[in-house]
C-alpha cells in the first residue's frame, strides 16, 4: 500500500516546535523539526528528518521559564539560527517535494498536542505573509489523542514508555528529539492498528 492510499491522499509530516512561551501571538518559534515517514511492506517508518534553529522575531516575548525547560541558549554562537521566513520557506519546500514524490495532494500535520504546533505555525505564516501553506488548515493527527486511545496516556514520555519506545528525559524538549519520538510513536500506533481488517469490515466492497 502506498502512503497516499493509507492516509487518503494526505502526506503525514511529524512536526515539533520549541517556542518562547505558550502564546502563538506573543511568543516566537525558536526551533522547528520535522520527520517524514514512508510505507514499506504496509508498515509505516521514519524516512528522514530535518531541523532548524530559528531567530526569535524582534519585539516578541521570550519567557525565561520556556528557555529553562528547553535549555535553549539564544546567545550561543554555535546556535546558527536562521530567520523565521527562511526556515518556513525551506521547510515548506521540503514538504511539497515529498508530497510530489509520494503522490499526495496535501500535507497533514502530525504532532503531540497538535493544536499547539498548528497555532504557532499558522500564526507564523500569517506574520510572514505566506499564502501557500501546504498543510491542511485545521485537520491534524494528534499523538496525544492517539496515545490516550492506544495506551491510556496523553504525555509523550509515558505513551512511549507504554509502547516500549525509548525516551530520554535528558534529551526531551529539544525539537529534533521530540519530533523523532513523536514520529516513532505515530508509526507504532499505525502499525499496531489492524487497519486492513477494520477497513474491509466497514468499507463498501466496491471500493476494493
Amino acid at each position: 500500500m502506498e502512503l497516499s492510499e493509507r492516509f487518503r491522499g494526505y502526506l503525514p509530516v511529524v512536526l515539533d516546535l520549541e517556542t518562547g512561551g505558550f502564546d502563538h501571538q506573543a511568543n516566537p518559534i525558536l526551533e522547528l523539526a520535522c520527520c517524514f515517514v514512508q510505507m514499506q511492506d504496509d508498515r509505516l517508518s521514519i524516512k528522514s528528518a530535518e531541523n532548524w534553529n530559528v531567530q526569535p522575531i524582534a519585539g516578541m516575548v521570550v519567557e525565561p521559564a520556556s528557555l529553562k525547560v528547553t535549555g535553549i541558549d539564544l546567545d550561543d554562537p554555535h546556535r546558527d539560527a536562521q530567520d523565521e521566513a527562511s526556515v518556513l520557506k525551506e521547510f515548506f519546500s521540503l514538504v511539497r517535494a515529498e508530497m510530489k514524490l509520494q503522490g499526495c495532494h496535501r500535507a497533514i500535520l502530525v504532532a503531540h498536542n497538535a493544536s499547539f504546533d498548528q497555532g504557532f505555525l499558522n500564526t507564523a505564516c500569517d506574520r510572514q505573509k505566506i499564502k501557500r501553506n501546504p498543510f491542511h488548515p485545521f485537520t491534524t493527527l494528534d499523538t496525544a489523542t492517539l496515545g490516550a486511545l492506544a495506551y491510556g496516556h496523553t504525555v509523550l514520555r509515558e505513551a512511549c514508555r507504554r509502547a516500549n519506545i525509548d525516551f530520554s528525559e535528558a534529551r526531551a524538549h529539544g525539537a529534533a528529539y521530540d519530533a523523532d519520538r513523536t514520529a516513532e510513536l505515530f508509526c507504532h500506533i499505525v502499525n499496531t492498528w489492524d487497519f486492513q481488517t477494520a477497513w474491509l469490515d466497514s468499507a463498501n466492497p466496491e471500493d476494493y
